[in-house]
């Protein structure tokens, strides 16, 4: 059975337990002592320690494979000649896809009207926004003025910007220069070699995070904001299966099915974790190993898109900004959603790296159309469920962005690509297995 096999029968496992003892929670049919068991034991037991213990180890590779990885990258861009190229590249597609996903997400809502006759909901609603950062602040905040603080607080940008700086160093550094990216090169092999022994724990680590928040979160929520809910579901999925194929075999010629395959492991990673920056090592493995994108590419693209590239979250704008108007009754017009498609496209890349970022992206939006932001307390009920979906839907489009720069770069193997016996995330070789 190959890796991918196992963690997706992992995580359809996890969900069936996690409803099961959720259920089982709800109804009290075996009684307050089964229940307690499961609940001190199993699910606020085992499944959280093993589940924490899994993105501790994820989280734990992030800052050393971004950092190694694009040092070695940006050596191998020409002597520093095509990082410019690249970086407005990947910058203008990122732009591109999370114009088109609250595009998307702004006509179904649209369409399918999901705020009328839920007025109701307006009662107790009340939230209380963190102020956005002003755009100085965040432009300045890019720049590293301690890059070991910026290793040890994961701020992924700051990395980024270091990693570009020192790399472009090395390349013009002569023979030191080429010690120097000798020993890189070297090390960014140890570390994928660690990611690959991660990965045998995964299908682990993916039923113990998704049957403990299963069990939390339950499917009361889903009810209550039912039509909302799939609005915002079926937009993730046309975003993620649709455009981005679309995307992919208009810039690339490349055949979407085949991504979205060798992609699915690092799908169910984002899936579980609900970070797009906990699936960092994953993601980019399996675009490097799987896809057959360069790490020179891969390197630069995957962390930036980690870090910037929102879709997901600009669809759940999309859809709540339609929602909240909806439900209050209030008429934005068609410069009020133009403001709205340009204002959380912006937003994607000026709020990069702030916590809590969805929900300041989301407040920044409402107050540009003059929306009630009490509406954001009624959307937070089922938005935890929703954004381990729309996790997976960005790191899909990471993928496909990577991708499609990679094959303009000549930085892409096809032969690689379209290898269906490659079933390893990260273990630096080819494993024969059915596919799958």
């Amino acid at each position: 059975m190959g890796l991918t096999t196992k963690i997706v029968l992992a995580m359809l496992l996890g969900i069936v337990v996690g409803v099961l003892f959720n259920f089982l929670d709800t109804t009290q049919v075996l009684g307050s002592g089964v229940t307690g068991f499961i609940n001190n034991y199993l699910t606020g037991g085992l499944f959280d320690i093993v589940g924490r213990i899994f993105i501790a180890s994820l989280k734990l590779m992030v800052v050393p494979l971004v950092l190694v990885s694009l040092i070695c990258g940006a050596c191998a861009l020409s002597e520093g000649s095509r990082v410019g190229v690249l970086a407005g590249k990947t910058l203008a597609l990122y732009l591109l896809t999370t114009a088109l996903a609250i595009t998307l997400a702004l006509c179904l809502a649209f369409v399918f009207q999901p705020g009328v006759g839920m007025e109701g909901l307006q009662a107790d609603a009340t939230f209380e926004p963190k102020p956005s950062p002003p755009l100085s602040e965040v432009l300045v905040d890019i720049f590293p003025t301690n890059p070991v603080d910026a290793m040890a607080k994961g701020n992924m940008l700051q990395i980024i910007v270091f990693a570009l700086l020192m790399g472009y160093a090395i390349s013009r550094c002569g023979e030191p220069g080429r010690r120097m990216a000798s020993f890189f090169n070297d090390l960014n092999d140890v570390i994928m070699r660690m990611v690959g022994v991660l990965m045998v724990f995964a299908p682990y680590g993916v039923f113990a995070l998704l049957a403990n928040k299963i069990a939390q979160l339950g499917v009361d929520a889903i009810f209550q904001l039912g039509k909302y809910f799939l609005v915002v579901l079926g937009a993730l999925f046309l975003h993620g299966l649709g455009v981005y194929s679309l995307l992919l075999k208009l810039l690339s010629g490349l055949n979407p099915l085949e991504l979205l395959k060798k992609m699915r492991p690092a799908m169910v990673f984002a899936f579980s974790t609900a970070s797009s920056a906990a699936t960092i090592p994953v993601t980019l493995s399996s675009v490097e190993k799987r896809l057959g994108v360069d790490n020179k590419v891969a390197a630069f693209t995957v962390p930036l898109g980690a870090t910037i590239n929102m879709d997901g979250t600009a669809i759940m704008q999309g859809v709540a900004t339609a929602f909240i108007a909806q439900m209050y009754g209030v008429e934005i017009g068609l410069v009020g959603y133009l403001t709205v498609v340009l204002t959380a496209t912006l937003a994607s890349i000026g709020t990069a790296g702030v916590p809590g970022v969805g929900l300041i992206m989301l407040a920044m939006v409402l107050q540009q159309v003059g929306l009630p932001l009490e509406g954001i307390a009624i959307v937070m009920g089922v938005d935890r469920l929703l954004d381990m979906v729309r996790t997976s839907v960005n790191i899909t489009g990471d993928a496909v962005v990577s991708t499609i720069v990679a094959k303009s770069e000549g930085a892409f193997s096809e032969e690689v690509f379209y290898d269906r016996n490659y079933d390893s995330v990260s273990n630096g070789g080819r494993v024969e297995s059915s596919p799958g």
